[in-house]
């Protein structure tokens, strides 16, 4: 399972022009799922989002989770974080999971995060075309990915 997370001071999903989700401050979550994911990954995944020290303190320095500091949350599934650019100018998708996989474990992600962080969780819609919009804070953008863990 792979996540690209943003800290952002806003951000909103539309779809077929209809505003579907927005958040103020917090972070904006994309996901990719693939075949081999579990709900081990899930729960590594959630943990880690919930507790990262991203958010600033008093004294400006990055040492607050999105729970301190009363962040949002919005979930985004993004199959193409799975991409393999190795061979050709066409990327392959072949390790993304198919709907029937990824739905349940993405629903689950939703909810883990949901108690991991004591507050509601935002989506986009699994597999519409979204028009995602955000105000990147800091920039912050950090890459997880569950099978390399650090």
């Amino acid at each position: 399972m792979r996540a690209l997370l943003q800290r952002v001071s806003e951000c909103s999903v539309t779809i077929l022009g209809t505003e579907k989700s927005r958040i103020q401050k917090g972070l904006l979550v994309l996901v990719g799922i693939e075949e081999a994911d579990s709900e081990e990954d899930i729960e590594w995944l959630c943990g880690k989002i919930a507790r990262l020290r991203i958010f600033p303190d008093a004294d400006g320095v990055m040492n607050r989770s999105v729970v301190e500091s009363q962040g949002e949350l919005l979930v985004v599934s993004q199959f193409t974080l799975h991409a393999s650019t190795k061979k050709g100018n066409r990327p392959s998708y072949i390790r993304a999971a198919r709907p029937e996989t990824a739905i349940p474990l993405y629903e689950k992600m939703v909810a883990q995060l949901a108690a991991e962080t004591g507050r509601p969780v935002k989506t986009g819609e699994f597999g519409a075309d979204m028009k995602v919009s955000l105000v990147n804070d800091g920039p912050v953008t950090i890459w997880i990915d569950t099978k390399e863990k650090e």
